[in-house]
């Protein structure tokens, strides 16, 4: 953990009394006051719904600026990343903190390959779940699950922090894609060692015993980028369910569920999925570019453009660009002329030129184009959100070891400002009206 430094204080003057709180500033120049004695010294809690002002940790995993649209892991662009590393290694240097060698990368990549396979038993499991279950909810269950099969990670050397975190990133692939076979009715294929990553991913989700499976090097590699742009991003809705839950002293699998529970949510994971229901209404009701930028403004009008804007980047976000590269070269490869890329990019095109969308900071985001290429590569609606779990699972790791190795942190317990009815005087049943 690298040091924060005290740069300054605020003063806070209530009730005739003054208050002094520490300025903290991160390695980045980023500042946060010190509150933690707050309620102590003046019986004041914030007020903060949805924590857009409140620091809950000091992290040194990702760094975000949204004003700047600048996002790097452990200090490295996610421009660099995303076109010269495979997903796995951007995995190894969010949990370790630094890119692996040759040979650690080796080390990790059998790693792997060996904790691939799930246990026979969990296997019943699926059999259990009815044909339309949805995938998240499969995968949550039987995350969960893995800890009645595999033990716990207390606070391990490094090389039980490299099994675990192998067993949990290849299972979780494994799981996927049987999630999915279990859906559509039809035998699960074993991973194979003589695949990487990806590759067994895809080979998994589309191979069958009646179809070989062609697996296309540009559509790994489309696959690889969009895995590592979504491998981590700061303190979100599913990774602080993650440090929330791992804040009780919960297992990891327990933690990693109820990141998948809260990254199910349409709001969080779910808004690739919301892009494409978009792009198909507009296609289905034959609306034109200035027709959706139209309802776009008026709010009266329930009609979104969804996958535009960021709670963070008040500017374009840079993981929107890679995946915008990404879906073109998987469409060019497989010579799909795609209707809902076309109005995409029009949209696109419309809202960064309208002074509407550029005063209010809504530019497309990553999820605006990642719906797309998932979309032309085979995937189904329903496994967007499996697909961007798998992704954030390195990060989702990090930050829980990152939080059980920090001497600073209790578990999470937020205050609220109550609002309900004042002390009222109990009648026996026998009185009340």
């Amino acid at each position: 953990m690298e040091p924060v430094k005290q740069v300054s204080n605020v003063e806070l003057h209530y009730e005739g009394k003054v208050y002094s709180y520490p300025v903290i500033e991160g390695t980045e120049k980023e500042r946060a006051i010190n509150a933690q004695s707050l309620r102590k010294d003046t019986g004041l809690i914030s007020y903060d719904p949805g924590y857009g002002n409140s620091g809950s940790c000091i992290s040194n995993i990702t760094f975000i600026d949204g004003e700047k649209g600048i996002l790097r892991y452990r200090g490295y662009a996610i421009e660099d990343l995303a076109p010269q590393c495979t997903f796995i290694e951007v995995a190894y240097l969010l949990v370790h903190g630094y890119l692996p060698n040759q040979s650690q990368l080796t080390h990790f990549s059998r790693l792997l390959n060996r904790n691939s396979l799930i246990h026979e038993d969990m296997r019943n499991f699926f059999r259990n779940y009815p044909e339309h279950a949805h995938p998240m909810a499969i995968l949550s269950a039987m995350v969960v699950s893995l800890s009645s099969f595999y033990r716990e990670l207390d606070m391990p050397a490094s090389e039980e922090i490299d099994l675990t975190v192998a067993r949990l990133l290849s299972k979780i692939r494994t799981l996927a894609a049987l999630s999915y076979k279990q859906s559509i009715g039809e035998p699960h294929i074993y991973p194979s060692s003589k695949l990487t990553y990806v590759e067994n991913f895809l080979n998994m989700m589309f191979s069958s015993p009646v179809a070989n499976y062609e697996i296309d090097p540009i559509q790994v590699r489309a696959f690889n980028k969009l895995l590592i742009l979504h491998a981590d991003h700061e303190q979100n809705c599913s990774t602080s369910a993650v440090r929330l839950v791992g804040s009780s002293g919960a297992n990891l699998y327990a933690s990693i569920s109820a990141g998948i529970c809260a990254l199910w949510g349409p709001l969080h994971g779910g808004a690739n999925q919301a892009v494409i229901e978009m792009l198909e209404a507009i296609r289905r009701e034959g609306l034109t570019i200035d027709k959706c930028i139209e309802k776009a403004k008026d709010k009266n009008d329930p009609f979104r453009l969804m996958g535009f804007g960021h709670r963070v980047y008040k500017s374009y976000d840079p993981r929107a660009r890679i995946a915008k590269e990404a879906c073109q070269d998987v469409l060019n490869k497989l010579g799909i002329k795609d209707e809902l890329l076309d109005i995409a990019m029009q949209l696109e095109e419309r809202a960064l030129n309208d002074d509407y969308f550029k005063e209010r900071n809504l530019y497309p985001n990553v999820d605006y184009y990642t719906g797309i290429t998932l979309r032309a590569m085979g995937i189904p609606t329903n496994m967007f959100t499996v697909f961007f779990a798998i992704g954030r699972m390195p990060g989702w790791i990090a930050h829980w070891l990152e939080q059980k190795d920090d001497k600073d942190q209790k578990i999470g317990r937020p205050r609220q400002v109550y609002s309900g009815p004042n002390l009222r005087e109990f009648v026996p049943i026998e009185q009340r009206p």
